[in-house]
C-alpha cells in the first residue's frame, strides 16, 4: 500500500534557513522562479544566530592596509593550502560587497567615530577585519535576511525534516521530509536543490552546535551519490563554556580574545607566549604590552598569541590542561576583566562590547566577567569538511544538486578563520541561489518514481513499527561519546580503528531501533531519523582522519604530529560505491595560478 503525502512544487527547494539558505532562497527568488524554503526549526531559530564574532571582509575601515589579496592570502594559511583556490579568491573578493549590501537591507552594525561599519581584530586575520553588531552578529544577519527576503514571495515549510533527496537517473528533482508536529509527510518536486543545513556538532559529545546539527546535508548529499571532501578536518573551537555541566560546550566568541581577553593556566601564566609557530612570529607579539596596544587598534603592534588560528590555541590549552595547569574543572582561565586596570569605564566598556557574552555568563555560570575570569575550553564548533561544489557554480558533483554554507567544503581548506563562516553564507549563499535558479530555468523539472518513494518513506517509518528495540536516544548517546574520546582533538590509528568497529556496531543496533507511540509529537522518532545522518557523517569523518597520515589544521594526529608534504596538495574524498559501501581515495588539489600564488609569496614575507 502506498504511503500517503502531500505534494508542493517548486522551481528552486532550499533545504536549511540558516544564513546560506536564506540568501539562497532571496537571489533565487529575485529571478523569478518559485522557491520553497524548508527549515528544521522555527524560521529564525537558526544556528547561525548563535554566531557572535562577525563577518569577516576587506572593506579596509579601520586599517585602509587591508584588501582582498591579504584576506585571500589569511584564508589560505589559515587552511594551510588545501582550500580551494578559487573559493578563496572569490569570497575574499565578493565579501565587501555582501556585507554592504546587508547594510542597505538594515543591518544595524557597530559604528567608527566616522560613521563607517566598525570592524574588530580576530584569530588569524591580519587586519581588524571583521564586521560586527556586538557580539550579536549572527543574529542581525538572520533578523536582516528575513526582513528583506519574506518581501521576495518565497514559500516557507517550517518544522519539516527532510528524510531523503529524490533522483530521476543521475539528477536530484526535489526531496521527502515530514512535518514535525504532525508526522506527515510531505514531497517537494523542484528542478534543483540547495542544501545548505550547516553542520555535524552534535555528532561529538561536547559541542557548541544547536540541536539541528546532525550532519543531515552532508549525509543527505552522500546517499544521493555526490563527492564530500576534506571530512577530517572538523573545527574545535578553543573556548566553548566548561561549568556547569548543563552549559558545556556554548560558545565563548573569539570576539573576547579580539577585545584584549587573554587565557592563563591555574598557575596564572599566559601560556600562550610559549608556542607561536614560526610563520606567524613575524605578525605576533612576544610581551603583554604589544598585543595589548593591538587591541587597542594600535596599528604598528603585533597581535597578540591568543589570536593565533582556533586550531593551535585548541591544542595550547588541551596542553596544559594534561599537563596538569588546568582549571578546577578542567579547563583554563580566559581574562578580560584585567583590562579594567587599563580603562576607566572597563567594566562597561566590557558590557557594551560584549554584551551577549557578559549576560551568558552572568545568568548561566553566575559569572561576573567584568570582575572575574571565564573558566573555558575546546567545544565541537565547525566543519571544513563537507559537499564537494564547482567554485563559480557551488553545484555538486550530482546534477541539480547545490550546496552552500557549512554543509559545503573548499573555501576553509583544513582549519577556517573566525568571521569568514558568516561571509562564506552570504557570498556562496548567493552563488547558489543564482546558479540554481539558472539550472532549474533551463532544464524544468525531472520525473518522480513512485516506488521510489514509498520505499524510503516505508523506510523513515520502520522503527515505528517494530514492537521491540533498542531506543535511538541511547545509540546516539554512545556514538557522541566514542566520537569525542576517540576521534575527537587529539587521534590515532589504533583509536580511529576502534571507532570504526563502535560506529559498525551502533550501525546494526540502529536497523533494530524501536520507537514507541505514534509519528505526532515524537521527539523519539525525529532521533531515529537524525541517526541515520549522525552514524553516516561519523564513519566518514573517521575514515578520512584515518587516511590523512599527518597533522594539518584542525586534523591534528599523536602519531603523526607533522605536516606530510605528500597530504599537501590533496582533499580527501569520500564516496558511495557501487556496492553501497563507503569509498575514500586522493583527490590532487587544482594547481593555483601564478598570479594568487604571487600573492601569497608576498603576504608571507
Amino acid at each position: 500500500m502506498s504511503v500517503g503525502y502531500d505534494k508542493v512544487e517548486h522551481d528552486v527547494l532550499v533545504i536549511g534557513a540558516g544564513g546560506a539558505g536564506l540568501r539562497a532562497a532571496i537571489e533565487a527568488a529575485s529571478t523569478g522562479v518559485s522557491v520553497g524554503l524548508v527549515c528544521k526549526s522555527l524560521l529564525g531559530k537558526a544556528h547561525t544566530v548563535m554566531a557572535e564574532g562577525g563577518l569577516a571582509a576587506s572593506l579596509a575601515n579601520v586599517d585602509e592596509r587591508d584588501n582582498w589579496k591579504v584576506h585571500f592570502a589569511d584564508t589560505m594559511r589559515g587552511g594551510q593550502y588545501i582550500n580551494n583556490h578559487r573559493m578563496a579568491q572569490l569570497h575574499a573578493q565578493e565579501a565587501p560587497e555582501r556585507v554592504r549590501e546587508l547594510e542597505a537591507w538594515g543591518a544595524l552594525f557597530d559604528r567608527t567615530k566616522e560613521g563607517r561599519i566598525l570592524q574588530r581584530n580576530f584569530g588569524g586575520h591580519k587586519f581588524p577585519r571583521l564586521a560586527h553588531v556586538g557580539d550579536r552578529t549572527g543574529l542581525e544577519m538572520i533578523r536582516t535576511l528575513q526582513d528583506h527576503g519574506i518581501h521576495q514571495g518565497i514559500d516557507v515549510h517550517m518544522e519539516h525534516t527532510v528524510v531523503s533527496l529524490l533522483k530521476d537517473g543521475d539528477r536530484v528533482i526535489g526531496a521527502l521530509a515530514y512535518e514535525r508536529e504532525r508526522g506527515r509527510f510531505k514531497l517537494f518536486h523542484a528542478s534543483a536543490v540547495v542544501l545548505a543545513t550547516g553542520g555535524i556538532g552534535r555528532a561529538f559529545k561536547v559541542t557548541s552546535n544547536s540541536w539541528e546539527y546532525t550532519g543531515d546535508g552532508h549525509s543527505l548529499a552522500y546517499h544521493a551519490g555526490a563527492d564530500l571532501i576534506d571530512m577530517e578536518c572538523v573545527q574545535f573551537h578553543p573556548t566553548g563554556m566548561i561549568w556547569p555541566l548543563s552549559v558545556q560546550g556554548i560558545l565563548v566568541t573569539e570576539g573576547v580574545r579580539g577585545e584584549g581577553g587573554v587565557l592563563r593556566n591555574s598557575e596564572g601564566k599566559r601560556f600562550m607566549f610559549d608556542d607561536i609557530p614560526d610563520n606567524y612570529k613575524h605578525q605576533t607579539a612576544d610581551n603583554e604590552e604589544e598585543g595589548w596596544r593591538y587591541c587597542c587598534g594600535d596599528r604598528d603592534a603585533r597581535r597578540p598569541p591568543e589570536l593565533l588560528t582556533r586550531d593551535h590555541v585548541a591544542r595550547c590549552i588541551v596542553r596544559e590542561i594534561r599537563e596538569g595547569r588546568g582549571t578546577p574543572h578542567g579547563g583554563v582561565y580566559l581574562d578580560i576583566s584585567w583590562i579594567k586596570e587599563r580603562l576607566k569605564d572597563g567594566a562597561e566598556h566590557i558590557k557594551r562590547k560584549l554584551p551577549s557574552m557578559y549576560h551568558q555568563f552572568s545568568k548561566l555560570a553566575n559569572v561576573d566577567i567584568t570582575a572575574e575570569a571565564m573558566e573555558v575550553g575546546p567545544t565541537t564548533h565547525y566543519m571544513m569538511g563537507g559537499i564537494r561544489v564547482d567554485a563559480e557554480s557551488q553545484m555538486s558533483t550530482v546534477e541539480g544538486l547545490f550546496a552552500a554554507g557549512e554543509c559545503a567544503a573548499g573555501l576553509h581548506g583544513a582549519n577556517r578563520l573566525g568571521g569568514n563562516s558568516l561571509s562564506d553564507l552570504l557570498v556562496f549563499g548567493k552563488r547558489a541561489g543564482e546558479h540554481a535558479a539558472a539550472y532549474a530555468q533551463s532544464k524544468g523539472a525531472g520525473q518522480l518514481d513512485e516506488t521510489q518513494i514509498d520505499a524510503l518513506a516505508k523506510d523513515a517509518l520502520a522503527p515505528l513499527e517494530r514492537e521491540q528495540g533498542e531506543q535511538p536516544y541511547a545509540i546516539q548517546h554512545e556514538l557522541q561519546d566514542q566520537m569525542q574520546n576517540l576521534v575527537g582533538i587529539s587521534r590515532q590509528e589504533s583509536e580511529m580503528q576502534q571507532a570504526l568497529d563502535v560506529v559498525s556496531g551502533l550501525e546494526e543496533r540502529a536497523k533494530t531501533a524501536s520507537v514507541p507511540g505514534n509519528r505526532e509529537y515524537n521527539p523519539g522518532w525525529h532521533t531515529s531519523v537524525d541517526l541515520k545522518h549522525l552514524l553516516t557523517v561519523s564513519r566518514a569523518i573517521t575514515l578520512a582522519a584515518i587516511e590523512r597520515k599527518e597533522s594539518r589544521g584542525g586534523h591534528f594526529r599523536d602519531d603523526y604530529p607533522d605536516k606530510d608534504e605528500a597530504f599537501a596538495k590533496v582533499n580527501t574524498v569520500i564516496r558511495q560505491g557501487t556496492d553501497g559501501q563507503m569509498q575514500i581515495e586522493q583527490l590532487p588539489l587544482a594547481p593555483i595560478p601564478d598570479e594568487l600564488q604571487q600573492i601569497i609569496d608576498e603576504e608571507a614575507k
